[in-house]
Order: C-alpha cells, then structure tokens, then sequence
C-alpha cells in the first residue's frame, strides 16, 4: 500500500468527490479514480460509493481513513525529525495531556528553550488518558502528561513532585460557598457536573461513598471551561480539578476542595525503547532542567 495512494484517498474523502479531489491534487481524474479502484482491489473491499452528487465512504472506508490519516500523520512527523541537526535542531513536539496546572510545566520548558531553538515547534492534543494513551502508543505523540494514576509499565515516566487538588467549582453565592471543604454528602443531592474521566476515575468514585449511579449527574464534560459555563448559570455543581478556572476577582464562582482531600498524581512519560527525535530529546532534557528546579 502506497502512502502516496493513501494521500490520494484521503484527498477524495476530504473532498467528496474525485474531480475536485483531482483539482487539489492537481492531477486528471482518469488516473485517480484507476488509482482509488487498484487500492480497493489491493484491500479487496469497496471504499468509495460514487454517487452521482458526491462520493461517501463505505464503513470499511470509514476505518481506512482513520488509519490512512494516523500513518500519513506519522510520515510527516519522521520527515520532520530527519531533517533536523545537530547544530541547528529544529521540528515539531508532540504533546498529550488532560486538563492539568501541570501544563504550566511544558509552556515554561517551552518558553526557557525559545531563545535557543527558535525553530521548534509544539503541538497538543488535549483529552483524556484514554485518548492520550491510544496516541502514545501509536507514536502520533511524543509525550503525554497523565492526571491520576496509570499503568506505566510498557513506558518511561516522570512523576512530578506536585500534585493536582479534586474539589468542586460553584456559584459564590451556592450554599456550599460558606464552607471551606466539600464532604461527600454535601453533593449526594445536589446536581451534579463530572467530567468523562472521573466518572471513569476509580479514586473519586470512591470518594463519593455511594454508588454513581445514585447521584443526580445532570450533565458531563470533555472540558472544564464549557462546564464552567453551566455552573455560572445555575445549572449545577462541577467536581473538577483546582487552577483551571479563573475563581479570582469579580468572577461568579468559587473553587471548594474535597474532604476528606483528594489529589491525583501527574506523570509525564513516553515509550519505552522509543528513539526520540532531536526536537524531542531536547526537550525532554529541558523539562528534565525544570523538575530539578522544583525540587
């Protein structure tokens, strides 16, 4: 399978169609559309319903863009390491993380390392560890900084020496606002706001002393800025991690920790027996310089 064949594909996917696909590429239609029926006889599955308005992808079309855009991804990313120097590193950083002060980490390494090496560049992708993980794996990233705690054995790692605090974001004005730590039983009735993650997390599952299934969870989120949102409305209580939102000043909402308290572990790591790129080697070495200064 050519990469250049999959380049051709995902022209078409992007597209819907193989003329204007062909105009892109800057190529005649005719040797496109032999080239997207050899790669289905190569697979032996169709991948393309040509309509006659737009093309749409089959469900085994669907799978194969996914793939197709991991290894064009990563193909891009090892023509970038391989052009950089010794003398004068330059590339691209690929960064994973969930919602973390521990960010603040990376952009300082970043930041100490600009003057330097004014050509790298960083690039994160933000989720949960889940989706960290699956791109860690798949070498679509060089790094992933991870809250809470995970399986690190096929990775090396870095735990850092600070942690992230659990409590629950609220309106000032809640009736939970006087009390300086939130119990479990003060959210057993209330509406509640989580997040993917800890809905998932077995320690703040575990914190609640009831069965999750029990609490009135009136919505989810992927990020705590858009829940932020509806806590500012009225809509419910967020439990979060601290130094996310803005709690400062004349903002409408107030941050309370858990009791008894809560904290999650940060880990940064990547594969083990990866050869990392320049680009990411020093940076790695930087934040390595970062962490001794916490210390």
């Amino acid at each position: 399978m050519d990469i250049r064949v999959l380049q051709y594909f995902l022209a078409v996917a992007r597209e819907e169609s193989i003329t204007r696909a062909a105009e892109t590429l800057r190529m005649t239609q005719p040797p496109l559309s032999r080239q997207l029926k050899d790669l289905e006889e190569e697979l032996g599955k169709q991948l393309l319903i040509r309509g006659s308005k737009k093309v749409t992808l089959t469900e085994d079309g669907m799978l194969l863009r996914k793939r197709a855009e991991e290894l064009v991804d990563l193909m891009e990313k090892t023509k970038a390491e391989l052009a950089s120097s010794n003398e004068n590193i330059n590339g691209d950083v690929y960064i994973g993380c969930g919602e973390t002060e521990g960010i603040s980490l990376f952009a300082q390494a970043a930041h100490n390392l600009q003057k330097k090496h004014p050509l790298l560049h960083y690039h994160i992708y933000s989720g949960d560890s889940n989706r960290v993980i699956e791109k860690l794996d798949k070498g679509l990233i060089d790094f992933g900084l991870f809250v809470g705690s995970i399986d690190v054995t096929k990775y090396d790692y870095i735990k850092l020496p600070v942690k992230d605090t659990w409590g629950v974001l609220m309106q000032k004005d809640s009736p939970l606002a006087d009390r300086d730590a939130v119990s479990a039983e003060d959210l057993w009735d209330k509406p509640l706001i989580v997040s993917h993650q800890a809905s998932d997390n077995s320690e703040v599952v575990s914190w609640l002393k009831t069965d999750i299934s029990k609490l009135n969870i009136v919505a989810t989120y992927d990020l705590v800025y858009n829940a932020a949102k509806f806590v500012e409305k009225g809509f419910g209580y967020v439990i979060a991690l601290d130094k996310l939102i803005n709690t400062t000043g004349s903002s409408s909402l107030c941050f309370k920790p858990l009791c008894p308290a809560l904290e999650a572990e940060l880990c940064i790591a990547w594969k083990k027996y990866q050869i990392l790129s320049r680009a990411s080697t020093t940076f790695l070495h930087q934040l390595q310089k970062e962490l001794e200064n916490l210390l």
